[in-house]
């Protein structure tokens, strides 16, 4: 910021803005900068646009209308006249800062500069090159909307509008980054938000400092989470707009990111990672059940694989009745080895089906399932019990809503694993502790990151553990102590 040129005004000679402006946005450098000299009414003007920005037929349409004025229209009050009448637009603008015309103009809007005139008026008709909102392949459901969000902020914002019609909805525009001028927007309902919390997130965002935002969401999480070596996220992410809205109602904080099609949900807690829209597509019961099965797919992912492990090892702890999981053949390579070796190589197998074109996905499926399922077993390199307990962990993983979360979870298990290897059972037991204890002291924006269980809410709790018919949650949660506490 220190090393910035001091701001400058408008002026009232034309060619003085039109220097400063040139020089500024690179035009005659820049290709893609286009500046018009144009004359209407009698006066020299200049328009300043990104290609690729405007809307080109509404700029046609707001020059025939100029080049139609008489030269006497402008004589006196050009700028009111040309402000209020003359130059026929919903979204305009005045400002008399050249630095931030400089700013607008890259950011998408057009500028009109007119000779005599110590302000410029600013056209926001601006698109950006943007996808349909087709459903995201992270968060499907069998029955329920399709439509997702995009890189667009504005799409976004109008995404969440048609579903969240209040009144008190507000949407806070900021810009970070002193280079990017990345938009942001924050999105609330005013009469159910704590506005504590609000003004948390405000102010967290606005502290960011920073020359640019390349990664979006990610990068602002990073800047306000402060916790760079805890892998478990303190924000959600959620790329539905319905997901968003039934978060808005309970009073939670969206922050939208320009140029990102995932949208930030603040605070939340560990329990908000684990629920997905499905449970809400289907009726209570059925619900209830889907919830069931994913809770035990999530605590299978973490603490199934080290405890099977514990059970090889450790033979005599079990009792009669399960002394057959202990019967397993242990391969000609230890088992610890096995298990560290098959994790790395399920990542390895995940970062190459990211890169790997969708053609060849196919070939890339088969080749994975020879090398491990056949091959490692028969030339030993795995026994069939490791890779039986590895792909439950795995399915559980992959049974996580939250990519971010499910991601964490295999590093918790990967740290269990090797506490029990180096400790054995009392290792797999402080490991779990640790765990506990590492999720309990977490917060985010003062929320507790295991609420309800701790600090413990029967109500709450019941609510995350089964899922309770929508007539019968007319609370809203207590920890984010909203405005309107009843639905």
């Amino acid at each position: 910021m220190a090393n910035e040129a001091t701001r400058r005004t408008v002026s009232t000679i034309l060619q003085e803005n039109v220097s400063y402006l040139r020089e500024r946005l690179g035009a005659g450098k820049s290709f893609d900068v286009i500046h018009l000299d144009v004359e209407y009414a009698g006066r020299s003007m200049a328009l300043f646009m990104i290609d690729g920005f405007v809307k080109d037929d509404i700029l046609h349409y707001l020059m025939r209308f100029l080049a139609s004025l008489d030269e006497e229209t402008l004589t006196s009050h050009p700028l009111e006249k040309l402000f209020k009448t003359y130059v026929p637009y919903v979204e305009l603008e005045k400002t008399n800062d050249l630095d931030r015309v400089v700013d607008a103009v890259l950011a998408g809007p057009t500028a009109l500069v007119v000779d005599g005139i110590d302000y410029v008026i600013l056209i926001d008709a601006r698109t950006y090159p943007v996808r349909g909102p087709q459903e995201p392949d992270i968060e499907r459901v069998v029955r329920g909307a399709r439509d997702g969000f995009v890189e667009t902020i504005v799409f976004n914002t109008a995404l969440t509008r048609r579903r969240v019609r209040d009144r008190s909805l507000r949407m806070e525009y900021l810009q970070v980054g002193r280079r990017s001028k990345t938009d942001i927007c924050i999105c609330y309902i005013e009469d159910i938000a704590d506005p504590e919390i609000v003004k948390s997130v405000k102010e967290a965002i606005l502290k960011i400092d920073t020359d640019g935002l390349p990664m979006g969401e990610k990068t602002v999480e990073e800047f306000i989470s402060g916790r760079h070596w805890n892998p478990y996220p303190i924000f959600r992410y959620t790329e539905r707009p319905d997901t968003a809205a039934s978060h808005l109602y309970e009073g939670h904080v969206l922050v939208i990111v320009d140029g990102s099609p995932s949208v930030l949900i603040m605070p939340t807690t560990f329990w908000h990672h684990l629920q997905h829209a499905e449970e809400y597509r289907n009726k209570p019961i059925v619900g209830a059940y889907l919830r069931f099965v994913r809770f035990l797919a999530i605590w299978a992912s973490i603490f199934l694989l080290p405890l099977w492990y514990l059970m090889m090892t450790e033979p005599e702890r079990l009792p009669s009745a399960l002394s057959f999981l202990a019967k397993a053949k242990m391969g000609d390579i230890p088992l610890f080895a096995q298990i560290l070796m098959i994790e790395l190589g399920i990542d390895m197998l995940r970062m190459a089906a990211i890169h790997t074109p969708s053609s060849l996905a196919t070939a890339l499926g088969l080749v994975a399932a020879l090398m491990i399922g056949g091959v490692a077993v028969e030339v030993g390199l795995f026994s069939n019990e490791v890779i039986l307990y590895f792909s439950i962990a795995t399915i559980g993983t992959f049974a996580t809503p939250s990519y971010e979360m499910g991601l964490a979870n295999r590093l918790v298990r990967m740290g269990l694993l090797v506490m029990t290897a180096l400790f054995g059972v009392y290792g797999y037991v402080i490991g779990i502790m640790l765990w506990l204890v590492m999720l309990a002291r977490m917060k985010s924006f003062n929320v507790p990151y295991l609420w309800p269980f701790i600090p413990f809410s029967y109500r709450a709790m019941r609510d995350v553990l089964i899922r309770s018919p929508i007539p019968l949650k007319n609370r809203r949660p207590t920890v984010l102590h909203p405005r309107d506490p009843d639905r």
